[in-house]
């Protein structure tokens, strides 16, 4: 018995118009108290490329924002900064597990906001990854290298214990969108403290990418906010802010770092000045201890048994 001759022809062509398909535009937005909102204000402004090319709009926060921002990072500042400093620790390695699964994301955000090539670009996101974990491993050790026992010629215990400032307003680096990013925020939530974010102005993308990847890493929300728009229009009002306790100013220039230094003695917020920094350095210890506040304790040593001996 013969077999049926195979069928050989190509399937006709469909039409181009169901063969095309338009590609799903991300929405960037903001990150506050765990949630992603647009601006209040309802605006936005067009971020590009090196070469000039358009590639999202960004949210253009307003002073509001700002406002509401403070709100859940004041919010969320006890219970971060009362959970212990192994499980801060845990969260923030927890992070680095999340960028690692989104790395090919990211390195192309880099890529295209600060023009790099894909490998320059992946170098770049690796150290940030590699940051959060460095990072995260400080988190239970910081106590012991800036506390501990002070000795007094008396009979007393005198312990010196580190504790975060509360909130911090940090200013992203304008040029290392990520990796500098990266370097200003950990050491702030490392050791207790909640952060509002400034993110760079001409290159927010990789900035609000990685709200997307702290909502899913375990840490509260409200522990960091994650603002984008005009540098200087946020932060003026976060310098003046009353509920504000320090202000990094690694994003700022000369001129505006001036003027949010005055705005912030109003109630003597902690400053850290701009200045130069190879992020691709490794880090100190100089910004975990920069948002830390110690605590002195006088304790009676007492007596034991008839002796007098002290303890």
């Amino acid at each position: 018995m013969s077999e049926k001759p195979k069928n050989t022809e190509k399937p006709k062509n469909t039409d181009k118009a169901e063969q095309q398909r338009l590609g799903v535009f991300k929405t960037y937005k903001l990150y506050v108290g765990g949630k992603f909102p647009r601006s209040e204000s309802g605006r936005v402004y067009e971020v590009t490329d090196s070469q000039g090319t358009w590639l999202a709009n960004a949210p253009l926060s307003s002073r509001k924002d700002a406002r509401d921002a403070v709100v859940a990072a004041r919010k969320a500042f006890s219970g971060w900064s009362g959970a212990t400093a192994y499980n801060r620790g845990q969260v923030l390695y927890r992070v680095a597990e999340m960028l690692e699964g989104r790395r090919d994301q990211f390195v192309r955000e880099v890529a295209d906001s600060e023009g790099l090539s894909k490998s320059k670009a992946a170098a770049v996101v690796d150290a940030a990854i590699d940051r959060w974990v460095w990072y995260a491993g400080w988190t239970d050790k910081i106590a012991q290298v800036v506390g501990g026992g002070n000795p007094v010629a008396g009979p007393y215990f005198n312990l010196s214990t580190p504790e975060p400032t509360g909130v911090v307003t940090v200013l992203a680096p304008q040029e290392s969108s990520f990796l500098g990013l990266v370097s200003v925020i950990a050491p702030v939530i490392a050791t207790g403290n909640t952060v509002i974010v400034i993110a760079s102005e001409r290159s927010p993308l990789p900035a609000l990418s990685l709200g997307e990847v702290l909502a899913t890493s375990d840490v509260p929300g409200g522990v960091v906010n994650i603002l984008s728009g005009r540098t200087a229009e946020i932060a003026t009002s976060l310098a003046a802010h009353q509920d504000v306790n320090a202000i990094d100013l690694a994003g700022a220039d000369d001129v505006l770092a001036k003027e949010l230094e005055v705005a912030a003695a109003d109630n003597l917020k902690r400053v850290v000045r701009p200045q130069a920094v190879d992020y691709f350095a490794a880090p100190g210890i100089e910004r975990l201890t920069a948002f830390l506040e110690t605590k002195t304790v006088w304790h009676p040593t007492g007596a034991l048994g008839a002796s007098g001996s002290s303890y």
